[in-house]
């Protein structure tokens, strides 16, 4: 082995010095930790060895953020596949996982919004969801914005009439619904179409979000005279209509290419160690669509790792891949992720980098986009920041506070009757939420008695006293320390009044905090706030920054709270009912809500459903018959 380096600040741990002699010379995947066990970055390499030894040899030549990550490691794990290709899907799926500050990475990679249509339904509906499934339904996106899905499905339900009513279609119910009056469903619930019909107009639906949007105007121009020659003109009306709605589309997908192919340009811009990725989704020559994603981790990246890390991340999640991308620079990883991508869109796809011609102008052309697109999103966050920093002052000039408070935290209780009774803790660093340092509290100290006051006292208790266990760097054996009880709030927000803010001193001054942490209760009638020490409440001017900004901590904690507190009402009562069918224990019945979400999840599921969950036949046709 090659003379090792030494970090700045003595000698690498024995255990990563063991490690690093055992590395195999297989493909696999790595993972470097610091030394609080948290993930710093995730790799893959042909060879274990020789990639990840080559980051720890003296006299490498490491870009200074790969140099900084190095000096940060204190153990790394690895896991052994039989090809690149495993390794890649898996290194994939581990960065989506952990979301390493060393990789390049889709910012606020939650799940992005798709159009999903339940093909596999006698009558499809189609609907906005956040998570693919292997269920036969068919899945159009990812898309950046769910306002704008909204926008464009409900711009196509006047070409498509699909059906958004929960009803069991039998074609023979009395009356339809209002939409079918405002030529928004066909009415197959009264048998207007049959399932056939309905089923091909689904079709076309799916053709134009392929992009076909040609074929569907011919099919359509077909059914319109075929309807006028039977003289069924109020259906050739119909249709009439639906064609000038589908052309007033039409005129705004450009054509952008002489060669009727399809394919996804995709370029980076870059400024001020921020960067955004544009892509465009070209079918049959037509730009169809664009989205723009931001990346985040990017420090001194090159643009091929950055090209790499995005390809990665947005195909792993992508509802379609198209024989065709195009890039501004090739990566190094070309051929394997061809070989991914071959094996997720079930034919061959190319990675291609043109240098002059039509394809080479529309990579310019997303190029110029992303510029645009960055340049416009930084223009928004500063003004963002602006009003979040003068909010912050006014705040701190409101409430007496010696600065204006970086960390706010939002607590509140939600129950119903006393049971399933929950807390919500949020943070805002700088006016901004941050989600990764929210946490949910179960209440267990108060059970069939609503009790706000007992039920904040133990979250704000748990809390602090989370807070002294990490200054006493007390923790079990392997586990992690948690950032988001490590640090103490600049502000502490209780929803409620002056009981609720009783309660909060009370738990501060048990814990010796009286004096460093500032707190405030929020009530919701005339948004009136509660301080210690002053007898009368503060109303801040109904148009004041910081009024806004405190309605967003308090309101956010409630959201937080309340849908926690549904999930684990849902559970219960998915529990009782499940509890009286033979044969559900406790292990199918978490099996079916992790399969189907809730209560409503596994009545709308089939026989053949159930028993794909795990379930044996009989039980399935057993739990089908329960739930009718």
């Amino acid at each position: 082995m090659a003379q090792t380096a030494i970090r700045p600040g003595g000698a690498r741990p024995a255990a990563l010095e063991e490690k690093l002699r055992a590395l195999p010379a297989r493909p696999g995947v790595y993972l470097f930790k610091n030394a609080h066990g948290e993930v710093l970055y995730v790799g893959k390499s042909a060879s274990l060895r020789q990639r990840v030894r080559s980051y720890f040899q003296g006299g490498a030549d490491l870009p200074p953020r790969t140099r900084r990550m190095v000096q940060e490691v204190a153990d790394l794990d690895f896991i052994v596949t039989d090809s690149e290709l495993e390794a890649l899907i898996l290194e994939a799926n581990l960065i989506k996982r952990h979301r390493p500050k060393y990789n390049v990475r889709l910012k606020d990679d939650k799940r992005y919004p798709y159009i999903k249509i339940t093909v596999q339904d006698p009558y499809p509906k189609v609907t906005i969801t956040r998570r693919i499934e292997n269920d036969g339904a068919r899945y159009f996106g990812p898309y950046t914005s769910v306002h704008a899905v909204h926008q464009m499905l409900d711009e196509l339900r006047r070409i498509f009439p699909y059906l958004t009513c929960d009803r069991t279609i039998t074609g023979r119910d009395r009356r339809a619904c209002l939409y079918y009056d405002l030529g928004r469903c066909l009415g197959p619930c009264i048998g207007a179409v049959g399932q056939a019909e309905y089923r091909a107009m689904i079709e076309g639906l799916v053709r134009f979000l392929e992009g076909h949007t040609e074929e569907v105007v011919r099919d359509l121009e077909a059914k319109m005279w075929a309807a006028a020659e039977a003289l069924q003109f109020e259906r050739a009306a119909q249709i009439r209509d639906r064609l000038q709605a589908i052309r007033q589309v039409m005129e705004r997908q450009r054509v952008v290419s002489t060669v009727r192919a399809d394919r996804d340009v995709i370029a980076i811009a870059r400024a001020g160690g921020e960067a955004c990725v544009e892509v465009f989704f070209i079918r049959q020559g037509k730009l169809i669509g664009r989205e723009h994603f931001i990346l985040e981790g990017l420090e001194d990246a090159d643009l091929r790792e950055a090209l790499a890390g995005f390809l990665k991340q947005f195909y792993q999640a992508a509802a379609d891949v198209p024989p065709e991308i195009l890039l501004p620079e090739q990566v190094e990883e070309a051929a394997v992720i061809e070989q991914w991508l071959r094996q997720r869109r079930g034919d061959a796809v190319t990675l291609i980098v043109p240098r002059e011609g039509e394809a080479a102008e529309l990579v310019r052309l997303a190029a110029e986009n992303a510029a645009e697109t960055l340049h416009a999103l930084r223009a928004r966050w500063q003004a963002d920041r602006h009003r979040q920093e003068a909010a912050l002052r006014e705040l701190a000039e409101a409430l007496g506070l010696p600065a204006p408070p970086a960390r706010i935290e939002g607590f509140d209780i939600s129950n119903t009757m006393g049971t399933a009774v929950v807390g919500s803790m949020v943070v805002f660093i700088h006016g901004v939420p941050l989600k990764a340092h929210y946490r949910r509290f179960v209440v267990r100290s108060v059970q069939g008695r609503p009790d706000d006051y007992a039920s904040l006292r133990e979250v704000l208790t748990r809390r602090f006293r989370r807070w002294q266990e990490a200054q006493e760097g007390r923790r079990l054996p392997g586990q992690k320390p948690d950032e988001s009880f490590a640090t103490l709030p600049d502000l502490l927000l209780v929803d409620g009044g002056k009981g609720q803010l009783g309660v909060a001193l009370e738990v501060l001054e048990a814990e010796g905090l009286q004096d460093r942490v500032p707190v405030a209760a929020l009530a919701k009638e005339r948004e009136a706030l509660f301080l210690p020490g002053r007898a009368e409440e503060l109303v801040l001017p109904h148009h004041a920054p910081a009024r806004f900004l405190l309605q967003r901590v308090r309101d956010e904690a409630h959201r937080f709270a309340l849908s926690h507190h549904r999930a684990r009402r849902e559970r219960r009562s998915l529990a009782s009912v499940l509890e009286e069918i033979p044969g559900v224990g406790p292990a199918r019945r978490r099996r079916l809500l992790e399969r189907f979400g809730s209560l409503e999840g596994i009545r709308q599921a089939s026989v053949e459903d159930l028993v794909a969950a795990g379930l044996p036949r009989a039980i399935a046709e057993r739990v089908k018959a329960a739930l009718g």
